[in-house]
């Protein structure tokens, strides 16, 4: 059964969200035993996500100087099938925080892969422009605002943009921001040949068009060499999504045949 207990608590905010197609082959290479390719149409997506993580508290306590971060993540989408339900998913490749206690816990806890890179960000946000939003966490980015996400990996500085080009809306049924917006299971494989789950608790978030889209990244060498040319490609859509409080429960090792 899934843990009902809450692991980790925090704010995710200002996501931004861009998203390709590629090669089913690349992603059912990596994706945990016991789980399956959750497709669009017939096309596997993966989506590299931008957001800033606020008021996190582990297990309902504050972590001093680990609270407030950036967040990177490229991730793929997934799905088990349970008899009371098919649980539709994300796993990710690879996930970029500042600290190294973060990573650590995560590689620990969840066997993700997780890395410590130094990380910035930049948003227009109603009061102005800020570079430290976090005291400001559940605000969202102005319209017409700018977002920006930067890490500093392998010699050089990686980045993504865009800017907010609509007013919030609810994601529209079946629309492809709903697929990619609503997934609340995450899997993770592990050492052992086994399999993670938890899950993953907030309320349905609000999304915007993005335009003026920026992405300035050394896909090969942050991803590995065989998500350079997908990645290198025109991303098939981009959004911004407001975020939510989030709750991400205990994991549990699920029962694999």
């Amino acid at each position: 059964m899934p843990s009902s207990i809450p692991f980790l608590r925090a704010q995710w905010r200002n996501l931004l969200l861009i998203n390709y197609e590629v090669d089913p082959a690349l992603v059912l290479s990596r994706a945990p035993r016991g789980t399956e390719l959750d497709l669009r149409e017939g096309k596997c997506l993966v989506s590299l996500v931008g957001f800033l993580f606020g008021e996190t508290r582990v297990k309902g306590i504050p972590v001093p100087f680990h609270r407030n971060f950036e967040e990177v993540n490229l991730r793929y989408y997934i799905k088990r099938a349970t008899p009371a339900e098919t649980r539709r998913a994300v796993g990710f490749v690879k996930e970029i925080v500042p600290q190294r206690a973060t990573a650590w816990m995560a590689r620990a806890l969840f066997n993700e892969n997780y890395i410590a890179c130094p990380m910035e960000h930049a948003l227009e946000l109603a009061t102005g422009l800020t570079r430290n939003a976090f005291p400001m966490i559940r605000e969202s980015v102005r319209p017409g605002g700018r977002v920006e996400y930067a890490w500093h990996e392998g010699g050089r500085r990686h980045r993504i943009a865009g800017t907010r080009a609509s007013e919030w809306a609810s994601l529209t049924p079946g629309s492809e921001e709903e697929f990619i917006a609503e997934h609340y299971w995450g899997y993770a494989a592990q050492k052992d040949g086994g399999t993670v789950e938890y899950q993953v608790v907030h309320e349905p978030w609000r999304a915007c068009r993005v335009e003026h889209l920026e992405i300035d990244i050394d896909f090969g060498k942050v991803y590995g060499p065989e998500w350079q040319a997908p990645l290198s490609r025109t991303p098939v859509s981009a959004f911004l999504a407001e975020g939510s409080e989030v709750s991400v429960m205990g994991g549990v090792k699920i029962a694999l045949d």
